[in-house]
């Protein structure tokens, strides 16, 4: 068996904003099949990957701390390498960002333990056999569709709505490499950024 990268430990680097932990995340995925018509019917070809915790039933997508010598986007492909053994491309417009409460603060009703997460979408191009928190995170492909009930948190269904939308604005591969564009489009003023991770 292959040594496994290391994870990164300790905070030292962590970043902060207005006392809360900065963290950074993706919703990894995958297209699968081919398209039954010529529509692509995109939204049930994805596929998201999502991690488990010890100890619980339900799952998360991988995220974590955002650390001062790296950006966003990279701190959310650190991550999912760590977390969930998969590399891939990520677009560095984030889905959205989040204030929510850390695992181990919840029910405290203290001040401390409050986190801003960014999410990003990646396009995952490598799965790797082995990872640095396997025995931590379990990983499990799942239908687009059925993670929203898996999700552990609200903010993460929100997460989920908004890179459904992503999707739609993106081109869709379709027939013999011709790129079909979409069926609608929400026009933004960013021009998309990818970066391989």
């Amino acid at each position: 068996m292959p040594t496994p990268l290391l994870a990164r430990k300790g905070r030292h680097l962590q970043r902060y904003e207005n006392q809360l932990r900065l963290v950074a995340g993706c919703i990894p995925y995958k297209i699968v099949g081919k398209p039954d018509n010529q529509s692509g019917d995109l939204i049930n070809r994805v596929e998201v990957l999502m991690i488990s915790s010890p100890g619980r039933h339900d799952f998360v997508f991988p995220k974590g701390g955002w650390e001062t010598d790296e950006t966003a986007c990279e701190a959310a492909c650190r991550e999912a390498l760590e977390e969930a053994g998969v590399r891939g491309i990520i677009d560095e417009i984030e889905l959205g960002n989040w204030v929510f409460r850390s695992k181990s603060s919840q029910g405290t009703g203290s001040q401390e333990g409050g986190c801003k997460g960014h999410i990003f979408a990646l396009k995952v191009t490598e799965e790797l056999d082995y990872w640095a928190e396997q025995k931590m995170h379990g990983r499990k492909w799942v239908a687009l569709e059925e993670s929203y009930a898996l999700c552990r948190y609200d903010w993460m269904r929100e997460a989920l709505d908004l890179f459904r939308i992503y999707l739609f604005n993106k081109p869709v591969l379709s027939v013999a490499g011709l790129y079909e564009p979409p069926k609608f489009h929400i026009s933004t003023s960013a021009e998309r950024v990818i970066a391989s991770c």
